[in-house]
């Protein structure tokens, strides 16, 4: 049993290192930083604009367009990274598959940057 705790000394250890490492910084940040607060600092920001109290006042809606449509594109994106890390024991067939999803993705894209959707003003 003595030996099966000594194999994970490391991960113990690197632990702590991380614990300590981040106790020292917050510490650090806590002493050393500014304290200056001023109205825009402290005023409640959430969802790109200001926060109103009626739920039926119209607000504008590109936001969450834009929100979403970055949403969309970087959980495409995603898909990349496990076809990355298995590059070099895939098929043509698994190639070309990701070939035509990267296209599709581009043209979406495209499509969407054409009609103005990705435009804030």
């Amino acid at each position: 049993m003595h030996e099966y705790l000594r194999e994970y000394l490391p991960i113990l250890i690197f632990l702590c290192v991380a614990i300590a490492l981040a106790l020292l910084l917050l510490g650090a940040a806590a002493i050393i930083a500014i304290r200056n607060p001023d109205p825009e600092k402290v005023s409640a920001y959430e969802c790109g604009f200001n926060a109103f109290d009626d739920a039926r006042m119209k607000f504008d809606v590109r936001f969450y367009l834009v929100s979403i449509l970055f949403i969309i594109f970087d959980l495409e994106v995603a898909f990349l990274f496990p076809w990355a890390v298995a590059f070099q024991d895939i098929s043509m067939t698994s190639f070309w598959a990701m070939m035509v999803f990267l296209g599709v993705l581009t043209v979406g894209f495209a499509y969407e940057w054409k009609k103005g959707a990705l435009e804030w003003a």
